[in-house]
């Protein structure tokens, strides 16, 4: 329990095994991603099912995250699967070929040519092949290569600057969120939105099939930078997605981006994944380089909530190993993160009672220096706020509620713990959270810990006390009915 950054693993062929599984979420895994943009709905719910077993085997909550694919914004397939393209080549993108080959190449998304004018620059295959665009005829762009290289099958396009008009969400995403709500899942990540209309309604879609998961923006667009205040107003949280951003603003651009990205999340009280290619090379390498060891760091010096493995575990050599690498430095770069208490509270407003108090053990926590805070919650609302400033102190939020514990598994520096809230007596539910905590071995007695709970008792948004307490200092209650923790 003691790293705060939380780590994200996509699940594919190299961590299917149930075995790979348990010693991936043995080895520091949080939360799984099922990439809705490989398998079929069966396949995704078979996952889903052995993720909770495998969570309630090691004793340990695992969230879960479906990865909407969103719009296919890619090349067609070649006659002979790919071709090399030649500087200063004349090459066409035709929403009507079947087949590519040397000269020409379908399109996934037919509305390109509407898309785009001469002058226009766009790139293939993560920026890797640069086309020029000459001039657009019907449903035929004709381009000249400025970067050549070779172009293989269904490789993404996208155009410098941004500016392409495919919707966020597709009818295999609307399909694909039903399925989202028929597993359970815990997050559900929306591709390519361009404003928070995106998110509004995903969100519709997402309450109508009967969810309540949390849902998060992948900022991947131009235009999603330029409207990042009204996405994240409209959602729970975002994940920085490095990969297309980077191709559509800029290499350089991005970290600059990531910094300004999560702290205005966590301003909003809202999430922050970090992803793309944080330890590429341990794909292949049972080691990572110094430049992904300091990406790593960085990512979690800035604050970011998560941070998130793609082919590393879905497809790599080294799924288990490469855990263990991202979960030794995230320990180390957070011994050196900076704790800014006094500055975080600053300009800020309180509206809400139960934020106001989650604020106030926040504060007492850390210039009092205890041990441990104990947030009682229903819906992990209060764990949220305090887990927006950085004190130092460990978060443990006690909930009754699975669904609320498994969200807070991305929460950074919060550990949730299930706790039967079988009394409506507030000192006896407090004495059961001390309790809790001396099982779990996170305080002794002697120990200083600050508590919050909310009256009536299970209530949602109701936090409104706040105590001090000594472990050990308080008696024991009357004649108690057993009570149970899950980690």
């Amino acid at each position: 329990m003691s790293r705060h950054t939380k780590i994200v693993a996509t699940l594919g062929p190299a961590s299917s095994d149930s075995a790979v599984l348990e010693r991936l979420v043995q080895s520091g895994v949080d939360v799984v991603r099922l990439n809705f943009s490989h398998g079929k709905a069966d396949d995704h719910i078979a996952r889903a099912r052995q993720v909770r077993e495998v969570s309630q085997l090691v004793g340990r909550p695992v969230g879960i995250l479906a990865d909407m694919q969103g719009p296919k914004i890619r090349v067609g397939k070649f006659e002979e699967g790919k071709i090399t393209l030649q500087k200063d080549a004349a090459f066409i993108l035709d929403a009507q070929c079947e087949l590519g080959n040397a000269h020409r190449v379908g399109l996934d998304y037919k509305d390109l040519p509407r898309d785009v004018k001469p002058g226009d620059v766009l790139l293939l295959d993560d920026g890797r092949l640069k086309l020029g665009v000459e001039r657009v005829l019907g449903h035929e762009i004709h381009t000249k290569v400025k970067v050549g290289g070779e172009l293989s099958n269904n490789k993404g396009i996208n155009r410098q600057g941004g500016g392409l008009t495919a919707p966020a969400l597709t009818a295999k995403d609307m399909e694909d969120i039903k399925t989202a709500a028929l597993i359970g899942v815990d997050f559900v990540a929306i591709s390519f939105p361009k404003g928070a209309a995106d998110m509004y309604m995903a969100r519709q879609l997402l309450r109508a099939a009967g969810s309540s998961a949390m849902l998060i923006a992948k900022i991947e667009r131009t235009e999603a930078v330029a409207n990042l205040d009204e996405i994240l107003d409209a959602s729970d949280g975002i994940m920085v997605a490095r990969g297309d951003l980077a191709v559509e603003v800029g290499d350089a651009a991005v970290p600059a981006l990531q910094k300004r990205m999560i702290r205005l999340a966590r301003e909003k009280n809202k999430l922050a994944i970090t992803a793309t290619q944080m330890m590429e090379s341990m794909i292949h390498s049972p080691v990572p380089t110094r430049a992904e060891v300091s990406d790593v760091a960085n990512a979690v010096l800035d604050g970011t909530d998560a941070v998130m493995l793609s082919a590393e575990t879905a497809s790599g050599n080294f799924p288990v190993e490469v855990v263990e690498s991202m979960s030794r430095i995230c320990l180390e770069a957070e011994k050196s993160a900076e704790v800014t208490m006094d500055r975080d509270f600053l300009d800020r407003v309180f509206t809400r009672i139960d934020q106001s108090i989650a604020m106030a053990a926040m504060w007492t926590a850390y210039h009092l220096k205890v041990k441990a805070i104990a947030s009682l919650t229903q819906t992990g609302s209060t764990a949220l706020w305090m887990s927006r400033l950085n004190s130092g102190v460990p978060i443990y939020a006690l909930t009754p509620e699975i669904s609320a514990r498994n969200q807070m598994t991305l929460y950074r520096e919060v550990y949730p713990l299930l706790m039967s809230q079988i009394h409506a007596d507030r000192d006896v539910l407090l004495w059961e959270a001390e309790q809790i905590l001396l099982e779990q071995g996170v305080v002794q007695y002697g120990d200083l810990i600050v508590l919050t709970i909310g009256e009536p008792i299970g209530s949602a948004g109701g936090t409104n006390t706040m105590k001090i307490v000594r472990v050990g200092d308080t008696p024991k209650p009357g004649p108690l009915q057993a009570f149970s923790t899950t980690a």
